[in-house]
């Protein structure tokens, strides 16, 4: 299978027939082996109907349908998983994403690219509780991730099969994928790609998901720079956090036997125990962390590298 398109569906009963026809439209004179899967993630309308109708009449539509509604990152992880594409190609089902961009991405992966990052340019959609949430998000993800990429937030990427194997989607984090692949060694690139304003339905995001994305970046920062030695960042808050303990207890003292100050009156004796007990407590739990590390890649026999290529085997 040359291409696996996967989109997840949520409340796109109207949307769903004109997506089908655009992607055939799209992909009608390349001669590609595609499956365009459709991940229905709990609709609460028909679009569960209309993915039978059309899985019945299309042979290349895959449907998969969850329990109950996961979020959009459980559904996409479902398609990545059923997927069997050497391409794998994400896009929204509200026809905001384009279908004629998916040969161009694919170009982009035959120059030799892991991952194609598309970019909404002229994004059609409202300043205030969109397009400036996500500007301020962006700036933010490249910064602490060292990806620089314009759009994080769009869904319509390319990543080759092997990258996505290699990593693990929870929470929100679909939109991290170009950042963890990187991590592994992918070549990641940065398109600029067509956005149409919605047509049917109503928008699921608004700027309420700013903060899950902040967290979720808290947790891709760790994942990137940390997760297999949190204790030297732990520990190193901890011996900062020591110092400055030792510091205000210097202090402490200082003032009792140069200035005459009593030390149960000193505030600095109360700042000096704090100190003390949170340095301590930031090594304890960078140890801890170091066990959980070893616990998590020695009870799966995970690694902790990435291999790309391997010669003369067998």
């Amino acid at each position: 299978m040359d291409l696996s398109i996967v989109v997840p569906i949520y409340n796109e009963e109207d949307n769903i027939p004109i997506l089908h026809e655009r992607v055939t439209e799209a992909l009608g004179d390349t001669n590609l082996e595609y499956e365009l899967i459709l991940v229905d993630d709990g609709s609460s309308d028909n679009s569960y109907s209309g993915l039978k109708r059309l899985a019945a009449k299309d042979d290349r539509v895959r449907v998969i349908r969850l329990r109950r509604n996961f979020g959009q990152t459980a559904a996409m992880a479902a398609g990545f998983d059923s997927a069997s594409g050497r391409v794998v190609i994400p896009m929204d089902g509200d026809l905001q994403n384009d279908p004629l961009d998916i040969p161009l991405l694919l170009a982009r992966i035959d120059e030799g690219y892991d991952v194609v990052s598309g970019w909404r340019k002229d994004r059609k959609d409202t300043f205030v509780n969109r397009k400036l949430p996500s500007m301020l998000a962006n700036g933010m993800i490249s910064r602490m991730t060292g990806v620089h990429l314009h759009d994080y937030g769009c869904t319509l990427k390319a990543y080759r099969r092997d990258v996505l194997d290699d990593v693990n989607l929870y929470g929100e984090m679909h939109r991290f994928v170009p950042a963890l692949a990187h991590q592994v060694g992918a070549r990641v690139t940065e398109m600029p790609v067509r956005h149409h304003e919605r047509l049917h339905g109503k928008s699921k995001y608004g700027i309420s998901r700013t903060m899950k994305v902040i967290l979720d970046l808290m947790t891709v920062k760790f994942l990137l720079s940390y997760s297999t030695k949190p204790i030297q960042l732990f520990g190193r808050w901890g011996i900062y956090t020591l110092a400055a303990g030792c510091l205000s207890g210097a202090a402490t003292v200082y003032m009792k036997f140069f200035e005459g100050m009593s030390m149960n009156r000193n505030p600095l004796l109360i700042l000096t125990a704090f100190l003390l007990f949170m340095g301590v407590q930031f090594i304890v739990l960078g140890l801890l962390a170091e066990l959980s590390a070893r616990t998590y890649y020695e009870a799966q026999g995970k690694p902790i590298y990435n291999i790309k290529d391997k010669l003369n085997f067998g």
